[in-house]
């Protein structure tokens, strides 16, 4: 079956491929089929935006959609920067490396002990026959001081993990698709599935 995910993020595609192939899906970018599109993700929860990706690309594409919406919430921060983790900052945080620059800079005066923060994903997949299908997976943690670690993309640098005694860019890639906060959606949602 082939299934499209709403976004042509290679990092998120890599992951999704690797943790459903025992599905046998044959998992396309959007712009692998033509599509173009950014759906106005304007929803308060990780689970309304990733429903709005994945409907957005099911609809234009006519084709099952899969979206993953993530971040990190900084209990710190009040959740923050949650659904707008991949636009926090703004136009002034263009990269990963500058969102990371500015959570770090909003966390300065955190002690340790009060850094703790969660990844949460949710993935979402609808299909044209109006099946909606959805699961959620969290990974508990701490924000660093300073980035720690090459792999990875977003705010893994900064995020610790105590029980691996690691960052999530310093774990291989093989243990993240075991623990990831995506990982854990992605086994909630085969789960659903069956």
């Amino acid at each position: 079956m082939k299934v499209i995910l709403a976004s042509n993020n290679a990092n998120k595609l890599r992951e999704m491929q690797q943790i459903l192939s025992p599905l046998g899906w044959e998992i396309l970018r959007q712009k692998d089929v033509g599509l173009h599109l950014k759906p106005d993700e304007n929803g308060e929860t990780f689970e309304e935006n990733s429903l709005i990706k994945a409907e957005a690309v099911m609809k234009a594409s006519g084709l099952p959609a899969i979206a993953d919406d993530s971040g990190v919430e900084v209990d710190a921060l009040d959740g923050a920067p949650g659904v707008h983790s991949a636009r926090y900052g703004g136009e002034s945080c263009p990269d990963d490396k500058a969102r990371n620059r500015y959570l770090l800079r909003n966390m300065e005066k955190v002690p340790e002990g009060s850094r703790g923060a969660r990844f949460v994903s949710v993935i979402t997949m609808a299909c044209p026959d109006g099946t909606v299908i959805s699961a959620r997976g969290e990974l508990a943690g701490e924000i660093l001081r300073r980035e720690q670690g090459d792999g990875g993309f977003g705010y893994d640098p900064l995020f610790y993990i105590p029980s691996e005694g690691c960052t999530m860019a310093e774990l291989t890639a093989e243990r993240k698709n075991e623990i990831s906060h995506r990982a854990v959606a992605l086994r909630n949602f085969v789960e659903k599935l069956r």
